[in-house]
């Protein structure tokens, strides 16, 4: 176990697994917010959500080699560990899990989990081995968590159908809990990767915001065509000159598959390329509660 100022850390998973014991023999529950590192507002609330409804909140912190292609930004990827130690400390953790690389793959690996279908579409097109790197960690650390939850922000909302078609497929003893976006003031959605923004392109990020505001009004005032809906977003994107999109889609919200007419639960997914950024972002919207 590491010296740290806080609350403990540990990089191994003996040590991990010995901390979980512990928690469930004292007949506690147990979380997990697996992370990436370099945390924000959004990541504390879902640790805080973790330490209001279990009795141990594990934070994992892992850049995952596994979800980066080559020539993506693995290498240069914020870290601060220290920072990570007092937001966790600061929202109700317990423990930080924080593994080296060769602590999580004593071998490259051979073995992949992938979810067919979900992983092809959207972020899939333009990052076609990103989740199958996603699925094939969480997997990895859902085996170590044993029985309990795992708590996922919907901004990275394909991500999250993904893990919950994964867990349900592999019949995992986790809960898989979904938790709303954390949002700038003017609606930016919380990112590790925000701090890539220069100052005159962190307004111009605002976009991707504005864009699904104007798709789902479009649904709220009673459009029901795909194509309608996306060209709004998109025009939306089109307009901001330090923008460059990638998709602006509306799909159902459990399958991801795009209707031919709008109806029940939808997602509306903005994805666009902001200087060094490249930003994602969602929102829902239920046509049967409009």
């Amino acid at each position: 176990m590491s010296a740290v100022t806080g609350i403990p850390m540990v990089e191994q998973v003996s040590e991990l697994r010995a901390a979980l014991d512990a928690a469930r023999r004292d007949g506690g529950s147990v979380g997990l917010v697996p992370t990436m590192g370099y945390l924000h507002e959004g990541h504390q609330s879902l640790v805080t959500r973790s330490a209001s409804e279990n009795d141990l909140t594990v934070v994992s912190i892992f850049v995952n080699p596994l979800q980066f292609a080559e020539g993506e930004d693995y290498g240069t990827y914020p870290r601060d560990l220290d920072r990570d130690r007092e937001m966790c400390t600061a929202a109700g953790a317990g423990l930080i899990f924080a593994p080296p690389t060769e602590e999580m793959y004593p071998q490259t690996p051979v073995t992949a989990v992938t979810v067919k279908g979900l992983n092809a579409v959207l972020e899939g097109r333009f990052r076609p081995t990103h989740f199958d790197g996603v699925t094939t960690v969480v997997a990895k650390l859902f085996a170590l968590l044993g029985p309990g939850r795992a708590y996922f922000g919907e901004k990275d909302y394909q991500q999250l159908a993904i893990i919950r078609r994964m867990t349900a497929d592999l019949s995992l003893p986790v809960e898989v809990v979904g938790c709303p976006t954390f949002r700038e003031p003017d609606g930016l959605a919380m990112s590790s990767r925000n701090v890539y923004l220069s100052p005159d392109e962190r307004p111009a990020a605002t976009v991707l915001w504005r864009s699904l505001q104007a798709g789902r009004e479009a649904v709220v005032q009673g459009s029901r065509d795909p194509d309608e809906v996306e060209a709004v977003m998109a025009a939306v994107l089109a307009a901001e000159p330090k923008a460059s999109p990638d998709y602006a889609a509306v799909v159902d919200a459990i399958t991801l598959d795009r209707p031919d007419v709008l109806d029940g639960e939808l997602r509306l997914l903005v994805a666009a390329q902001v200087g060094r950024a490249r930003l994602i972002d969602n929102v829902g919207v239920d046509c049967d509660r409009l």
